[in-house]
């Protein structure tokens, strides 16, 4: 089953397309993370940590700035792929955000993010075959409840900023649950949470674009 997910963000042109894959247990980053340095161009994709990503709204987010950027001729590295890496960031250190947010030989859980325009012919079939032949690691969904357990919240916040009590910490016990209905209260406690931590990140990284 082909685990590809192609989607067409809002505000963009059709002809610019976004096709994201999720990978878990990686066992060959270090030959990916190769690939990128060397300049091949088959391995022309945003190859992000998912440890760092909190939701699909995150990800998106950063596919959508780079994509702007390349459509206004203002790309600040070598290309669409390395810029979503890029828009992540908080900051303006591409090479930090690369260090932070991109693939490194530790890294065993994989977003990747590939955009296709009218000058690259690629489908998506042709995508995911070239995936499947390159990752040693396991596909799964690309979705928020996948995303969550791979999220590093700790790390995220340190990235962002953020303070201790910044989404994803413990607020007024509802984490563990106290109440008649624990399990409700420590479900909506975490849903919460994970939605403030989202607001959080999003709003550091458009302020980077803001203080530019």
């Amino acid at each position: 089953m082909a685990l590809l997910q192609t989607v067409h963000l809002e505000h963009l042109p059709q002809s610019h397309a976004i096709h994201v894959a999720l990978y878990q247990d990686i066992k060959n980053a270090t030959f990916l993370q190769q690939q990128l340095l060397a300049g091949n161009t088959d391995f022309e994709y945003a190859l992000i940590d998912a440890g760092v990503i909190v939701s699909k709204r995150h990800a998106f987010a950063a596919a959508y700035r780079a994509v702007n950027d390349l459509l206004e001729s203002r790309l600040r590295s070598r290309n669409v792929h390395s810029e979503i890496v890029f828009s992540l960031s908080p900051n303006n250190n591409a090479s930090e955000s690369f260090r932070r947010f991109g693939i490194t030989p530790s890294t065993t859980n994989l977003l990747i993010i590939k955009v296709t325009t009218p000058s690259s012919a690629l489908t998506a079939s042709e995508i995911q075959s070239h995936l499947t032949s390159s990752i040693e690691g396991e596909q799964v969904p690309f979705e928020d409840s996948i995303l969550q357990q791979l999220t590093d919240v700790p790390r995220v916040k340190k990235i962002y900023k953020l303070n201790s009590n910044g989404g994803g910490g413990k607020k007024n016990g509802q984490l563990n649950g106290t109440g008649g209905d624990g399990l409700s209260i420590s479900r909506n406690g975490e849903e919460s949470e994970r939605k403030e931590l989202e607001l959080l990140v999003l709003g550091a990284m458009a302020l980077r674009g803001v203080t530019n």
